[in-house]
């Protein structure tokens, strides 16, 4: 029997190494097979044979081990090793690799599998498969309005690729940027007179700059426009008058004004709103101006500036004076400009137009091409900045916009046909939308929610497993959720081919989640995760096995040799 039993051992130990081989033979046969785990072949010892049983200590002697001889091995396990494959770009989006433990969740013929390997397609249908078998990938389909249902109840992932959004129409725009505090101001501040007045002794009253001044002519004044403090236009006329003086006396010359309206065309209308005179001095040695400024107010027109006379002189030269209104200075609009769209998806160019009024206080105006439509009558207003130079209260044709936060909005006609629209102008609040400091003045739309009818174009499929779609109008939408399934005991699974698997009596089952930080697995798109065997290992393990293989074969070789010998007694 002895003899029997090292053969048996040997048998045994050849037909395990045999499935190594098998096991290593698989391992290599799928070194470039994606998703692909390699497994391992651990062994066992079988039962062994008692030939003497072990005895206890006593007073008077020792103990004893026991004796056994073993009768070959076995083999203890399969294993696969689900370290991470390395990653192999592809470019194709819909490739995508797992990195982490979770799977690829399948549904083939009303079963659910799972898988590693993750190339695939999107067919006919539009729904994204395995193109071996034609597996469908589980996820969640995204509402009209690309928003993911919660839980884990799974459906085919399906995209249809001739879906098309319907236009959005604009509803509210978004504004930032900064205001120069230090801009020129649209009011007009000073008015400077320049030039000179001829010294002379005439022989009756001169006037300047042409004969006795008179309303309905323009060559005996000098007209100018000036703004009051919301920007509204006026003319100020100026004209010199030189009272005769006996020789050799100097004459002495007075400045005049009046300030009239303007109607819509810039003709000056109705009588003065305001006039007055000054009587001027000079250095009787140099000619210069020795006249104090002259501060102008017209309360109820709001208008406030100041007549500054020290450009004046007062030489033997000819008569040649000029009004310069703030030193030559002009204020210049801050503009800004978005796109917007009506109910049919036409687009349309919204301007903002921003002109500095006072100090901390500007005003705003909205426009639009007359093309494309028209603007309600109360498209303008003012901004007021508090001293941090941040927005402090909006008004809108002359009423305080009351809303928290104060968002004014325009009505729009488009000419297209499309229905009637109003617009939000969000100006923002804080430091997060139009400011005031001493920063350059730059205003820009940062977005507005509205879209022109567009085509799906491209898809996207990001970390999280959403599947993105890029429409012909720039604008995304999410469309679908690949989702992942882990298991307790990854080992428990078993293999059914096409890189797919499906769960057994020690696997648990499926934990069901989106990729992320629940799964603790991400997708990676536009690659593919290849086989994490290594074949250098393999190659080990071959040699091990063929020499463990070769030993048992000695083993039986000799033992037969031991029993050639035994039946050989008898001769």
């Amino acid at each position: 029997m002895a003899l029997l039993n090292s053969l048996f051992a040997g048998v045994s130990g050849l037909r395990n190494n045999q499935s190594t081989m098998d096991v290593i033979g698989n391992n290599i046969a799928n070194v470039n097979t994606i998703g692909f785990k390699s497994s391992r072949v651990t062994f066992s010892d079988t039962f062994n044979q008692f030939v003497k049983s072990g005895t206890s200590a006593t007073e008077t002697s020792g103990g004893t081990n026991s004796f056994q001889i073993g009768l070959g091995m076995k083999i203890n396990s399969i294993d696969r090793n689900w370290a991470q494959g390395t990653f192999e770009r592809t470019g194709t989006t819909t490739d995508l690799a797992l990195q982490g433990q979770g799977l690829f969740i399948l549904k083939s013929n009303g079963q659910q599998f799972y898988s590693r390997a993750g190339a695939f397609i999107f067919d006919e249908d539009g729904k994204l498969v395995n193109p071996q078998n034609g597996a469908i990938v589980q996820g969640k389909v995204a509402n009209g309005l690309g928003e993911i249902a919660a839980g884990t109840t799974l459906q085919d992932v399906v995209i249809d690729k001739n879906l098309r959004l319907p236009a959005v129409k604009t509803e509210e725009t978004k504004w930032g940027g900064n205001l120069q505090s230090s801009s020129t101001t649209i009011r007009t501040d000073t008015v400077e007179l320049v030039g000179n007045l001829k010294r002379e002794s005439p022989a009756a009253a001169a006037a300047y700059p042409g004969a006795a001044y008179n309303s309905s002519d323009p060559t005996t004044y000098t007209a100018s426009k000036i703004y009051n403090k919301d920007g509204v236009a006026y003319q100020l006329r100026s004209y010199y008058t030189e009272t005769a003086a006996t020789a050799p006396a100097v004459g002495a010359w007075t400045y005049n004004y009046e300030i009239y309206a303007l109607d819509a065309s810039g003709n000056p209308t109705g009588s003065a709103l305001g006039n007055g005179t000054q009587p001027l001095t000079f250095d009787a040695t140099t000619g210069e101006s020795t006249t104090n400024q002259l501060n102008i107010e017209v309360a109820a027109e709001k208008i406030d500036f100041k007549l500054n006379f020290s450009s004046l002189s007062n030489l033997a030269a000819d008569n040649n004076v000029v009004d310069r209104i703030d030193k030559g200075e002009k204020a210049e609009d801050v503009p800004g400009a978005v796109t917007i769209y009506d109910s049919l998806g036409n687009a349309h160019t919204l301007s903002l137009k921003f002109k500095h009024l006072d100090s901390n206080r500007w005003s705003w105006e909205a426009s639009i091409p007359g093309t494309s439509g028209s603007l309600g009558t109360n498209a303008y207003g003012e901004i007021y900045f508090d001293s941090n130079g941040q927005i402090q209260s909006i008004w809108q044709a002359g009423n305080q916009v009351t809303s928290s936060p104060p968002v004014p909005s325009v009505q729009f006609v488009p000419s297209s046909g499309a229905e009637t629209q109003v617009i939000d102008l969000n100006f923002g609040t804080g430091t997060s939308g139009v400011t005031q400091t001493n920063l350059t003045s730059q205003v820009a739309a940062l977005s507005q929610d509205g879209s022109a009818s567009a085509a799906l174009s491209n898809l996207n499929i990001d970390q999280y497993g959403n599947i993105i779609g890029i429409f012909s109008n720039g604008t995304s939408r999410t469309l679908a959720q690949i989702m992942v399934a882990t298991f307790a005991n990854l080992n428990g699974l078993v293999s059914v081919g096409d890189n797919m698997y499906n769960v057994a009596a020690n696997s648990g089952d499926p934990r069901i989640d989106a990729p992320g930080e629940s799964s603790v697995t991400t997708i990676q798109s536009g690659a593919l995760e290849q086989s994490n065997v290594d074949l250098s290992e393999e190659f080990t393990r071959m040699i091990v096995s063929q020499r463990g293989f070769q030993a048992n074969a000695r083993v039986i070789t000799t033992a037969d040799q031991l029993l050639q010998e035994i039946t050989q007694l008898v001769r």
